[in-house]
C-alpha cells in the first residue's frame, strides 16, 4: 500500500471512531481493537523503508504523506492519533539515517534490520524520554545503563511513556557506565508487568486532563533490560537527522484535533449566526484566523523539510501552532459558552487535547532556546 491508499484507510477508521467521540473522549486508557484495526489499515508501514514495503523513502519524499495519515486519524480520536505517532517518530531515528560510516556500519545495519522485523512483526514503538526535572531535555538524563553479558540494565525514573502497556518497544536515554555523555537505548517491555518484578514498576498511572487516554505513565527502572544504539556516542546527530520530522509529525495530529472542533462549531453557530452578539462574531472570527494560520504554520514546516531548510524553521512552526492552537480552542468555548466547561461537551476535551502540542519535542523551553539561539545567531545585516 502507498501512502494515498494507507491515508484513505485511515481517513475510514478515523470516521469509525468519530462516530463514538463522546464514549472515547471519557475513556481513562487504551483499547488493544484500535490499535489492531489500524494494524489492518496498514498504519504501521509509517515505520518501513519502501524497500521492506513501507512508506518512508527519505525525510523530504515521506513527511509530508506520513503526516496528513495522523491528521486524520486525530479527527476521530486525539490520543489514539498521538500515541500512534510515537511509532512513526521512534522509527525515524533509523529510518532517517539509513547508513553510519564505519567502524559501526555493520552493526548499525544488523539493528535497523531486527527493528524493521520487529514492525513486520506487529510491534508498535513509543518513547519515554522525560524525566522529573530534565525539563523536557533528554541529555539531562540521570538514568543509568550498566553491562550486563553482550546487553545493558538500565535504570531511572521516567515520565511521559505515552502508550504504555501498549508499545512493545519504549526509546529512552541513558548513561553508560564509564562514559559521562547520555545515549539512546530501547527497551523490550511487550508482555512485561509494571509491579517492578520485571526491573520495571508504575509510579504513577497516567491521569492528565488531556490526551486522558494515552496511557503516558510514570515508571521506574530497576536494571531493567535494555538495547543500546548501534551507533553509540551518536545521540544528537540522531536527533538532528529527525527531529524535524518529529515537531511536524505532532503538529499534523494537532491540527487534526483543531480543524475538527472548527468543523463542528461552525455547524453549531451558522443557524444562529445572524444573532450572535458582536463579541462572539469577532472571537469565531479570530479563532477561524489562528486556525487557518496553524494549518499554514504546518504548510511550512512540511515545505521547509522538503526543501531541506533548517530545523529551526520546524521549530519555530511548531511552537506557534501550539500556541495558536490553544488561543483557537478557547475562543471557540467563549463562543459556543459555559457548556464547554461539561464533561459532555467535546469541546472541553479538545481544549486540553490541543494543549499538549506545546510540551511535545521539543517542548516549550527547549523550543525558544533553540529559537532565541537561532535569532541571536544572525547576522544584523541579514
Amino acid at each position: 500500500m502507498g501512502s494515498v491508499e494507507v491515508l484513505r484507510a485511515v481517513e475510514s477508521v478515523a470516521a469509525g471512531f468519530a462516530a463514538d467521540r463522546r464514549e472515547r473522549q471519557v475513556r481513562q486508557g487504551l483499547v488493544r481493537e484500535d490499535f489492531d484495526e489500524l494494524r489492518r489499515a496498514g498504519l504501521m508501514s509509517v515505520g518501513l523503508p519502501i524497500e521492506r514495503g513501507g512508506l518512508w523513502a527519505s525525510l523530504p519524499e515521506s513527511a509530508r504523506g506520513i503526516c496528513e495519515i495522523y491528521r486524520a486519524l486525530a479527527h476521530g480520536d486525539s490520543s489514539v492519533a498521538l500515541v500512534t505517532s510515537m511509532h512513526s517518530a521512534v522509527l525515524a531515528f533509523w529510518l532517517a539515517t539509513p547508513e553510519v560510516p564505519e567502524p559501526d556500519s555493520a552493526a548499525w545495519k544488523a539493528q535497523r534490520d531486527l527493528i524493521f522485523d520487529s514492525v513486520e512483526g506487529g510491534a508498535w514503538w513509543g518513547t519515554i524520554t522525560s524525566e522529573p526535572g530534565s525539563g523536557g531535555d533528554v541529555a539531562k538524563t540521570k538514568a543509568r545503563a550498566r553491562r550486563e553479558g553482550d546487553g545493558w540494565l538500565l535504570s531511572g525514573q521516567k515520565h511521559f511513556g505515552s502508550g504504555s502497556g501498549m508499545t512493545s518497544f519504549m526509546l529512552t536515554t541513558a548513561v553508560a557506565e564509564g562514559e559521562s555523555e547520555p545515549d539512546w537505548f530501547y527497551l523490550p517491555v511487550e508482555g512485561v508487568p509494571f509491579d517492578g518484578s520485571a526491573g520495571i514498576n508504575l509510579v504513577a498511572a497516567w491521569d492528565g486532563q488531556g490526551m486522558r487516554s494515552t496511557q503516558s505513565h510514570a515508571l521506574e527502572f530497576d536494571d531493567c533490560a535494555a538495547v543500546r544504539c548501534a551507533w553509540p556516542g551518536h545521540l544528537n546527530d540522531l536527533i538532528g537527522s529527525a527531529s524535524p520530522f518529529f515537531g511536524t509529525l505532532f503538529t499534523a495530529v494537532i491540527l487534526g484535533v483543531v480543524e475538527t472542533a472548527v468543523d463542528l462549531a461552525r455547524t453549531q453557530l451558522a443557524p444562529k449566526a445572524s444573532s450572535m452578539r458582536p463579541y462572539e462574531q469577532v472571537e469565531w472570527a479570530q479563532a477561524e484566523v489562528e486556525a487557518w494560520t496553524i494549518n499554514q504554520c504546518y504548510e511550512g514546516m512540511l515545505r521547509s523539510i522538503e526543501q531541506g531548510g533548517p530545523a529551526g524553521a520546524v521549530v519555530r512552526g511548531k511552537t506557534m501552532a501550539a500556541q495558536l492552537a490553544e488561543s483557537s480552542l478557547s475562543r471557540i468555548c467563549r463562543v459556543l459558552g459555559g457548556g464547554t466547561f461539561s464533561q459532555r461537551s467535546p469541546f472541553a476535551h479538545w481544549f486540553e487535547d490541543v494543549r499538549a502540542l506545546g510540551f511535545l519535542r521539543p517542548p516549550w523551553g527547549l523550543a525558544f532556546d533553540g529559537i532565541i539561539a537561532d535569532s541571536l545567531a544572525i547576522p544584523v545585516d541579514a
